[in-house]
Order: structure tokens, then sequence, then C-alpha cells
């Protein structure tokens, strides 16, 4: 009599037949696998994603190196765009520079002083202000002084300072002390966006002298009590007006 072939042991010799195709297959995927991955890899090394044309001046792609110049182009440019709704005169071209186009002039000669830029009041020629940039490590007092002896002679009516690092206690003092005409301060991170132009941001205007005393008389307040209180506010600092006109305030 036959011996009866049990039901696993068929089954076993069916998976048999099969097991060296399953074998080339399982190689055939695995390569096909290290084929598609080296593709991706070399397509990542090429990729960049598409950035709107509206934006793709200010978005840097990831280039770590180029994170410095990055802050360096988007705080100078929101400094320049500040002058302008100050009433200063800023040239087109330099509102206009891209990115990459910024890049390409900074390697030239990477030197901070590079980026300072000065203008006047485009209804009164004599009022001058000028842009500096500190370098990245702590403002200490020799620093301010630097500044100072470097601009003393330019008859400027304000002066804007855009630190990179924190300032000193006593540093923030010597700028009374030194200088004698309106100083403003600010942190490199404050100017990276340009608060302003936010599509959410009710539009500041700066008020007539009688625009400000009318203000003053409805709400029973001083001129100092309105100033203290939109002073510290980001979209007030960049239209705030040099500490010489009293007959101007923001709202």
């Amino acid at each position: 009599p036959k011996t009866p072939i049990s039901c696993h042991q068929s089954t076993r010799k069916e998976m048999n037949q099969f097991a060296p195709q399953q074998s080339s297959l399982a190689m055939d995927s695995g390569e096909s696998s290290a084929a598609s991955n080296a593709a991706h890899a070399a397509m990542a090394v090429d990729y960049a994603p598409e950035v709107a044309g509206c934006v793709s001046s200010m978005v840097d792609l990831g280039c770590a190196a180029g994170v410095e110049s990055q802050r360096l182009f988007l705080a100078r440019r929101t400094a320049l765009e500040m002058l302008r709704d100050r009433g200063y005169s800023v040239p087109e071209d330099e509102l206009a520079r891209t990115l990459p186009e910024f890049r390409a002039w900074w390697s030239e000669t990477p030197e901070i002083e590079r980026l300072s830029f000065s203008t006047t009041l485009a209804s009164d020629e004599s009022n001058k202000v000028r842009i500096v940039f500190c370098p990245p490590e702590p403002v200490k007092i020799a620093a301010i002084r630097e500044v100072y002896v470097r601009i003393k002679e330019e008859n400027l009516s304000c002066l804007i300072l855009i630190l990179q690092s924190k300032i000193t206690s006593r540093a923030r003092e010597s700028i009374k002390e030194m200088f004698k005409f309106k100083v403003d301060v600010f942190q490199i991170t404050e100017l990276l966006v340009n608060i302003t132009k936010h599509v959410l941001k009710p539009k500041h205007e700066v008020l007539t002298a009688e625009e400000k005393a009318k203000l003053l008389k409805q709400y029973n307040v001083v001129d100092s009590q309105v100033a203290s209180h939109a002073r510290d506010r980001c979209c007030c600092a960049l239209l705030w007006p040099w500490q010489g006109n009293r007959g101007e305030i923001h709202i």
C-alpha cells in the first residue's frame, strides 16, 4: 500500500519548487531598491524646492554658510525701508536688490563697514541720517566710542545702530553721553521682518501737529504718555521720527 503524504509534506514540496524563483525575485527587488535609492540621492543633490517669485529674493534654500548673509540682507533692507517710510531718500535699486545680488556684492569684500548707509531727508537735505551695523561681538563702550569717532564729523541728525549681539548697560549709557542727537538701537533679529508690511497689521501714520493736538485733547492725555506707550510697539519703532521733531507722534 502507498504511504499517504501529509498535507504539510505536499505543501513543502510545492514551496521548494518555487524557492529558487523567490530567491531570484528577492535579489531583483533588492537591486531595484538600491538603484531607486541611488536615483533619489542623486536627485536630492540637485533638487531645490520651487519658491514663488514674490518671495524668492528673500528665501535661503538651506545653505548653512549663507545664514549670516541672509540675516544681514534682511536687516539692511528693512532698515532702508524704515528710512524711506520716515521720509528719507533711498535709491530704488537698494530696495530692489535680491538676496543673490546682495551675496555677490557682499562676498567681494565682507567687511561690516560696507553695510553702512547714509542719506538725507527728502524735504530737508540738512537732516542727515546714517545706518551703522555693529560687529557680532558683544557691544561694549569701546565699540560705541569707535562708532562715535568715525561719524562725529558728519553732522548727523539721527543715527541707527543695528546690533548682532547684546549690548552692556554701560555701553547703552555711553550712547546718551556721547551723541547729542537721536540714536535708535535695534537688535538685528528685530529687523528680519518688516512688520509694517504684514497684511494683518493696521496702517500706522504720523500725525500732523494739528491732529496731534486734537488727539491729546480728545483723550485728555499729555504728549509723554502717548509717546511712551507707542514707542514700545515694533511698527512704531520702525516709523518713529528723530527725537528733535516734537511736532509728530505715532499711534
